[in-house]
């Protein structure tokens, strides 16, 4: 069958034609905005996700024809600007995805409506600025600049000031930044016998992420003792910049290109020496899985890092299953309101999180599957900041339900959103990866 409808065929994606002309030509975008938007108009399945359908479907309710036809394609932008490419209505809601013969790929349609408006230089200062994680956590870590910062953002007038002069929302909780960065405190493993299964190698190279490198260290140490109490020999990746999704999001493909060639060439090398790579922030291996392979197809070197890289729970429920992994647990987690996010479901690799915490004995797992709202710099932007609560309403309802003990989300950055969202709480935040050191009673 040609169509997806009535046929087994699971959903493909097409290579991202990023290098071509065509791409950034704009009467072209606009004509494909206005085709995918008509399906969209006629379909309405993903209403409930984000704000970007809703804002497609005013437009036309509100329009003299009451269709497409009645929108202004320079009002098409706005849909644009709505979206943050979580992915879950080409993943989970969409039916008219490739291999159906309309070929609807949204996410990848308003990345390239991003690149075209990125190219011709429309994109504030402030978004340039938050994309730049890498940068700005080199500056902003260093032990006496990170304590500045870090008062800064707690100070009711300097956030004042900076939502008026960068348009960063004066209400949004942010990260602290650490003095203590991990990739300077971490070090190689002291030799264990590798231990190769099925499904995983026995050793691991941790790509330590922008995140957990300048903001959560702690997130990074707690993957280490995982690993050690596990006997599983790793190492610390030799050379890293950031995986590129903030510069994806913001449609600067050519800053996608040069990281990569930073990080590429040195994950390959272990992914060749028979390393499975693991990041723990979903963003950076959905970066690698899926979104590098298809905008460089055919690098072999890129497809080598991505058949090695593995969310850190996927790999240890994998483990797990072949019959490696230690449940010698020794603390009780109580109730756990676990939140999956939009870039560990579009993964396609199952609940491992969840999974991975079931086997503490004396724990339940209060399990949320939704949009939280947040997405890396989207709900920090002042213009997005109401939008992105009001998306992770439900959440926050969903995730304070059973009284939880822990909140806890695989992204750091949603887990902080969601505990801003639910308010008071006797509940603690922590990572899962934390939750498993602490049940482990490391």
């Amino acid at each position: 069958m040609s169509t997806r409808e009535g046929s087994l065929e699971a959903p493909t994606r097409h290579p991202i034609d990023w290098k071509s002309p065509d791409f950034y030509d704009e009467v072209k975008l606009n004509t494909e905005l206005h085709r995918v938007y008509d399906i969209c108009h006629g379909c309405r399945r993903c209403v409930s996700l984000c704000t970007a359908f809703p804002t497609l479907f005013d437009l036309v309710d509100e329009s003299k024809t009451g269709e497409l036809d009645g929108v202004d394609a320079k009002d098409f932008g706005k849909v644009v600007d709505q979206c943050y490419l979580c992915d879950l209505c080409y993943m989970t809601k969409c039916p008219y995805v490739p291999p159906h013969q309309w070929n609807v790929d949204f996410p990848h349609l308003m990345l390239r409506a991003k690149a075209v408006k990125y190219k011709k230089g429309e994109v504030r200062l402030r978004d340039r600025l938050l994309s730049s994680t890498d940068a700005i956590g080199k500056l902003a870590a260093i032990p006496v600049v990170a304590q500045t910062v870090n008062a800064l953002n707690g100070n009711g007038a300097a956030r004042a000031l900076m939502q008026k002069v960068i348009g960063v929302h004066r209400e949004r909780k942010l990260p602290p930044y650490s003095p203590w960065r991990f990739r300077r405190g971490a070090s190689a493993s002291q030799p264990h016998a590798v231990k190769d299964s099925a499904r995983t190698p026995g050793k691991v190279a941790i790509f330590a992420t922008c995140y957990v490198n300048y903001n959560e260290p702690g997130i990074g140490y707690d993957l280490i003792k995982l690993l050690d109490h596990n006997e599983i020999p790793y190492v610390i990746v030799e050379k890293e910049a950031c995986c590129g999704m903030p510069k994806l999001e913001l449609g600067d493909l050519e800053s996608v290109a040069r990281l990569k060639l930073v990080n590429i060439p040195p994950l390959a090398r272990l992914a060749r020496e028979g390393y499975a790579i693991l990041a723990a922030v979903p963003s950076c291996t959905l970066m690698f899985k899926s979104e590098l392979p298809l905008l460089f197809p055919g690098d072999a070197e890129v497809e080598a890092v991505a058949a090695a890289m593995f969310d850190p729970f996927e790999y240890l429920v994998l483990r797990h299953k072949d019959g490696l992994l230690k449940t010698d647990f020794k603390q009780p987690l109580g109730k756990v309101s676990y939140h999956i996010p939009c870039h560990s479901r579009v993964q396609n690799m199952g609940q491992k999180t969840r999974e991975a915490l079931q086997l503490v004995p004396q724990t339940t797992v209060n399990t949320v599957e939704r949009c939280s709202g947040h997405d890396g710099t989207w709900g920090v932007k002042s213009e997005y900041y109401a939008n992105s609560m009001k998306i992770g309403r439900p959440v926050f309802k969903a995730m304070a339900a059973s009284d939880p003990d822990y909140i806890s989300s695989d992204c750091a950055i949603a887990a902080r959103h969601i505990q801003q969202g639910m308010g008071e709480t006797r509940a603690q935040r922590e990572h899962p990866l934390t939750l498993l050191r602490i049940a482990y009673g490391l």
